[in-house]
């Protein structure tokens, strides 16, 4: 008989955060409450147009933060202001779903938000209108995964969490009752 592990977060989505979700907001129906579907790191370097070294060292260094190989993006469109060329090498994106995901918001959460230096809370503000929630962040040594005596250049990510929410509030109350900590408004 094989011993199934649930992370942490999911185990408490299941049993308190869908309570009260649907306490709060009355839900009719289970599917309507809302859930986190994909958190989506994503990272662009400027740099990566000269030298395309640099943007393969911020790739790894996604990789070891998220646990998942990273994506190489390109440059959609020419720009001729800034030399980028259609299809150019231009940033990292890594898509978290399911386990890795849960384990992602989790040490998120819980390991690298405290280490941010002045925190105050993250911004209850940065919400799309569809519930979906961005996070900016400016130093990738926040996260323990990254040794800070290899890394050669201090890049930010950007964190989009990704909730079946339909407004919101809704996505708020998802993330609030998950641990995210939102700074008081």
């Amino acid at each position: 008989m094989e011993a199934t592990y649930t992370p942490r977060l999911r185990a408490l989505y299941h049993d308190e955060v869908v309570g009260k979700l649907q306490d709060e907001f009355g839900f009719g129906n289970v599917m309507e409450i809302p859930r986190l579907d994909k958190i989506v790191l994503n990272l662009s370097l400027k740099e990566a147009i000269q030298n395309v070294k640099v943007l393969e060292t911020a790739a790894d260094e996604l990789t070891l933060i998220a646990g998942q190989k990273a994506v190489i993006t390109r440059a959609r469109r020419s720009i001729a202001n800034f030399k980028l060329r259609e299809g150019m090498p231009i940033g990292a994106r890594v898509t978290l779903r399911n386990e890795r995901m849960w384990e992602f918001l989790d040490r998120l959460i819980s390991v690298a938000i405290p280490r941010i230096r002045d925190f105050r809370g993250v911004n209850p503000k940065a919400f799309d209108g569809r519930g979906n929630y961005s996070l900016g962040v400016s130093e990738q040594i926040i996260f323990p995964e990254i040794d800070y005596d290899k890394v050669s250049k201090i890049t930010g990510l950007n964190i989009a969490f990704v909730t079946s929410a339909k407004t919101d509030e809704e996505g708020r109350a998802l993330l609030r009752y998950l641990g995210m900590p939102f700074a008081r408004a």
